[in-house]
């Protein structure tokens, strides 16, 4: 009696507890944009790594763009599998270069800067901005770039609950001008497959130049009605949009 017992305990915990979902043998890589760090793909990385992938944050100090690409590709390093690629926002222009890694099967660009060679953050915002769109409401205190802090909830993520973007705009990282003014040497995007989603509603980024972006980079290009922060805001949309790139999966 005492065995049969045993069993029926084993057996009621196994049907309670969801089987692990079996390891996809790709390696998802996420890098956040300026101003914010990776705890913004906190719902990202959930999803994506209960679907089974490997999931690794970037923690780039966003200080210099060399440094950035650098640490990049220290976490590239250490991913067990080969690497989709996933930028948001400033996380294009790293994902752009760190891309490169032979490590990297593709580049995934969220509302991103994606740059050709030869462009910086600086000469892409020389761009005019169309009527009823926006850039990005910056300050500069020395060497640094902030989002003025009253504009913050509004201009970068207005879809997201409010307490949580006005602590964002609180604890903002300063953004390096040798980050911003920085030319990308190497262009990913032309040698590897590479996904755009477009943020309609966004901000900080015009839609316009993002389109515009994602076309000449020959990206699959899709369109999400949301601000900025789109992995906060739409994370469930965000993560499949990732799987898309996984040209491995079947489900």
């Amino acid at each position: 009696m005492k065995s049969l017992t045993s069993a029926l305990a084993a057996l009621s915990i196994a049907t309670a507890v969801p089987a692990a979902a079996a390891d996809r043998n790709v390696s998802i890589v996420l890098v956040h944009g300026a101003f914010v760090d990776g705890s913004g793909w906190k719902d990202t990385y959930s999803i994506l790594s209960e679907a089974g992938y490997e999931v690794l944050v970037v923690q780039q100090p966003t200080i210099t763009l060399r440094d950035d690409v650098a640490e990049t590709e220290r976490v590239i390093a250490k991913a067990r599998h080969p690497v989709i690629l996933v930028g948001h926002s400033y996380g294009g222009m790293v994902i752009t270069e760190a891309g490169d890694n032979p490590k990297v099967l593709s580049l995934v660009y969220l509302a991103a800067f994606a740059p050709d060679a030869g462009e910086s953050v600086s000469t892409l915002a020389e761009a005019p901005v169309p009527a009823g769109e926006h850039k990005a409401p910056l300050v500069t205190e020395g060497n640094y770039l902030l989002v003025d802090r009253a504009k913050f909830p509004t201009s970068f993520a207005a879809d997201v609950d409010a307490a949580t973007t006005r602590f964002m705009g609180a604890a903002q990282l300063p953004w390096g001008l040798q980050a911003v003014q920085t030319k990308v040497d190497r262009v990913a995007w032309k040698t590897k497959p590479t996904y755009y989603m477009v943020t309609s509603e966004d901000h900080m980024i015009p839609p316009t130049a993002q389109r515009t972006m994602a076309k000449r980079s020959g990206a699959k290009v899709t369109e999400m009605k949301s601000s900025h922060a789109v992995m906060l805001s739409h994370p469930r949309e965000v993560a499949a949009f990732i799987r898309s790139a996984d040209t491995s999966a079947t489900d």
